[in-house]
């Protein structure tokens, strides 16, 4: 990695870090350029525009996320235990993640869901990957006769995806100390009506 790639790696790392916390909207090269006792213009020599970091950050949040959910599950065995490996991790994902105002792909959508734009646009796109990778490693439970095979893939993400937003917001907002548990105990449920 060059000298360049790594100054990038670290602008966008800082960049998704406060993403969390006031939104890709609050981002400015001015910004982060100060927090990381960097130019403006040298900044700026990385990025071009406020809209190319927001969606470079938004990338780089999307590789973080492959890297620390997706990835590590699906080296476990097709079937179930893929499916439980891809929950447990996107469980940990907000805290694993190392970015402090919780998960990043919350915060975001929140924020750009009615805004038209290249930003929601990209956002839209990581959300229905994210579903679609869901609904696949539920398919490929169906396909080893570990889950029934009138299960609906799309709607086990849907559920899914349910359980993990009332996490979230039960960890995030509300306080709940036992938002993990509670949302863990959903996706047992959603696991047992799905098996064969």
């Amino acid at each position: 990695m060059t000298k360049g790639e790594e100054t990038k790696r670290t602008i966008l790392d800082h960049a998704a870090k406060l993403s969390t916390q006031i939104g890709l909207e609050g981002l400015s090269i001015g910004r982060l350029a100060e927090d990381l006792g960097l130019s403006k213009s040298g900044l700026f020599a990385h990025f071009a525009s406020k809209e190319t970091l927001q969606l470079q950050t938004l990338d780089y949040a999307a590789e973080r996320f492959v890297e620390t959910v997706v990835r590590p599950a699906m080296a476990v065995a097709r079937g179930e235990k893929r499916v439980r490996a891809l929950i447990e991790r996107w469980i940990e994902w907000p805290k694993a993640s190392g970015l402090p105002g919780g998960c990043f792909f919350v915060s975001v959508s929140a924020e750009y869901d009615d805004r038209p734009g290249p930003i929601r646009e990209r956002i839209a796109q990581l959300q229905r990957d994210w579903l679609a990778t869901v609904a696949n490693t539920v398919r490929s439970a169906i396909a080893e006769g570990e889950f029934k095979q009138d299960v609906d893939p799309d709607q086990f993400a849907f559920e899914l995806y349910g359980h993990m937003l009332m996490g979230h917001l039960g960890w995030r907002l509300l306080d709940d100390k036992k938002a993990g548990s509670r949302a863990r105990k959903a996706f047992e449920s959603l696991l047992e009506r799905s098996r064969s």
